[in-house]
């Protein structure tokens, strides 16, 4: 009995194998996608790029942070904007493979790329305000990633999958602003309240 009930379940499963061998050769010039891809494939290249353009400016931002990092806390500060520069660019070209992956073209022109971006180019000026908006930024960037990865559900599993992983990096970058935020903020504010008293009392001693 489980011979027979086994053996059309076998040639089912060969005359699928021989169907997606049939598929696979015709449309070959389509790379990656196949007749099995459920997105909808001009929704998903343009959100993709969308997160693309989101990502070079994450690393234009913290670029320019990392350069223009200045004060006593700055050091180590600019270090962590420039390793988060790096893992933004590498998150940048994960999404353009992809993107070429799905027969698409990643959209590098810099025309149009702020509109594009989930979030902005803010520079900010102190190193508190630097880290801020960074904050902000990854603050948008896991919300909007989000939106994405629920968007992708079970249509494209591969640039989900891709998200999620992105997005766990992007959470962890948002954890490292907010620490840092509270750190060199306090740090701050009692330089602050130190400089008065030790010019009061230089003022005292002149006298």
């Amino acid at each position: 009995m489980t011979s027979k009930t086994s053996e059309p379940q076998k040639l089912s499963f060969l005359t699928d194998i021989k169907e997606i061998r049939r598929r696979a050769r015709q449309h070959i010039q389509d790379g990656a996608v196949t007749d099995s891809y459920k997105g909808d494939r001009t929704v998903v290249l343009r959100v993709l790029n969308e997160a693309l353009a989101t990502e070079i400016v994450c690393v234009l931002r913290y670029k320019r942070h990392h350069y223009m990092a200045k004060g006593i806390h700055s050091q180590a500060v600019a270090e962590e904007f420039l390793e988060h520069a790096a893992e933004e660019q590498g998150h940048a070209d994960q999404i353009a493979e992809r993107i070429t992956q799905l027969d698409g073209e990643p959209n590098f022109n810099p025309e149009g790329m702020l509109t594009r971006s989930h979030s902005e180019y803010v520079e900010g000026e102190t190193l508190v305000e630097m880290i801020r908006e960074d904050l902000v930024a990854e603050r948008i960037a896991v919300e909007s990633y989000s939106e994405i990865i629920r968007y992708l559900g079970d249509n494209d599993p591969t640039s989900k999958r891709m998200m999620e992983e992105i997005l766990a990096k992007e959470e962890e970058h948002a954890d490292d602003m907010k620490t840092l935020l509270e750190t060199v903020g306090k740090a701050e504010e009692v330089m602050a309240e130190v400089k008065p008293k030790s010019s009061e009392g230089g003022h005292r001693r002149a006298s």
